[in-house]
């Protein structure tokens, strides 16, 4: 397709209509961009504390002891969770979780302080709900590291009455330390990287069902196929026409969203702000040709629609943000290779958050690529079937 061809008037006039028929139908316009707006704003609320603190926890104190009431101290001062009830059985603290009032349940049993001073080994209990991995993990990592700063200050405080120094002491606590050193987002900010991939996913789904509406609106029925060729000029310049108004609007949208979290959430970018505009804009031009091909082989419109939606809404479990792609099998893998919301992931997460060089980020840009050059030649090749047809059927007409 030369370039002269696809800028001349009959492509920028179904560039033109595309925005018309935007105004004149407001269910395309709501599911272009204000559906899409809405839902990245929802989102936004529902992340806009960036971090889970204080998630509510109950406790079960059967020794009273002042170091019981130390340890329940502690884990009620930590960032991820508080005590919020105290209970006085097992059956009740179990009623509690299941109900969803708190999420663990720490257990301190008879007998503590007096088996910890004789030098013995108690245990503290912590029950918590580990189908619900996230708030589970944050309550399990605060009360571990509350009753762990506790024994450890006992063990020091043991060592030193029986006469020890307290350097030797606090070596003995720790013989061999580790240093932890977060690489990225070392305060474990969610909006940071799950809404950050939560954006392009939503997105991702809005754009397959909307150009498979828009596409098929024009290529359901011959006539209607033949008038978008007339208007355009010739079928490449009209389908030109066609995408691109969604590739401007689909752009906007991102961007809106992109500002809202480098401004307000503080998304860092470390990366080449190019590569990172390449890659949004390969993904949009990718995802929208998996609704226009859905358009052009699946009949009617509407089952364009919901196959799409079928297809990409679950395509966020793929991608590898709540589950490790190299630990999927192969079914699952290959699924998230041929979303292209898994490789513009990674480029974003790449020059957002590592603040990869661009030399190692050309892989997942050369792969949105790809993806968009066979979805486009795919789609092509199907368009010319259409047009056969269509030029078949206008000769054998009566």
């Amino acid at each position: 397709m030369a370039p002269s061809r696809a800028l001349r008037p009959g492509g920028l006039l179904v560039f033109r209509r595309e925005f018309i028929r935007l105004r004149r139908r407001p269910f395309l316009l709501f599911l272009t961009t204000v559906m899409p707006l809405l839902l990245m704003g929802v989102l936004a609320g529902v992340f806009s504390a960036g971090l889970a603190t204080k998630l509510p926890i109950a406790v079960l104190d059967l020794d009273h002891s002042d170091l019981s009431r130390s340890i329940s101290r502690a884990v009620d001062a930590t960032p991820d969770a508080s005590i919020i009830v105290t209970v006085s059985d097992l059956s009740e603290g179990k009623q509690l979780i299941l109900s969803g009032a708190v999420h663990g349940l720490l257990m301190l049993p008879e007998n503590l302080q007096r088996d910890v001073l004789a030098g013995r080994r108690p245990e503290a209990v912590f029950f918590y709900n580990a189908q619900t991995m996230t708030t589970g993990n944050l309550v399990l990592r605060g009360v571990n590291a509350a009753v762990s700063t506790v024994a450890a200050g006992i063990r020091l405080s043991l060592c030193t009455t029986r006469g020890h120094p307290a350097e030797i002491a606090r070596e003995n606590l720790s013989p061999i330390p580790v240093q932890v050193n977060p690489l990225f987002n070392p305060a474990l900010n969610y909006a940071h990287f799950l809404l950050a991939a939560l954006v392009p996913a939503v997105l991702q789904v809005v754009m397959v069902t909307t150009m498979a509406y828009a596409t098929g609106m024009d290529a359901e029925t011959q006539h209607r196929f033949r008038i978008l060729r007339r208007l355009g000029g010739g079928l490449w310049p009209a389908m030109l026409g066609k995408i691109l108004p969604y590739t401007l609007i689909f752009l906007i949208v991102l961007g809106i969203a992109d500002m809202v979290l480098f401004g307000y959430f503080e998304l860092p970018l470390r990366g080449s702000r190019g590569i990172l505009f390449a890659s949004a804009f390969l993904f949009i031009f990718a995802t929208q040709m998996i609704g226009v091909m859905l358009a052009l082989f699946i009949r009617p419109m509407a089952s364009a629609v919901s196959i799409g939606t079928l297809l990409i809404a679950p395509s966020f479990g793929f991608m590898g943000i709540g589950f490790p792609r190299l630990a999927m099998n192969d079914f699952a893998y290959g699924f998230g290779e041929i979303v292209p919301g898994t490789w513009y992931l990674m480029a974003r997460i790449d020059q957002t958050v590592r603040g990869t060089p661009p030399d190692l980020s050309l892989r997942p840009i050369l792969v949105l690529l790809l993806m968009a050059g066979i979805l486009s030649l795919i789609a092509a090749f199907r368009l010319q079937q259409m047009r056969r047809r269509t030029m078949l059927a206008k000769k054998v007409a009566p």
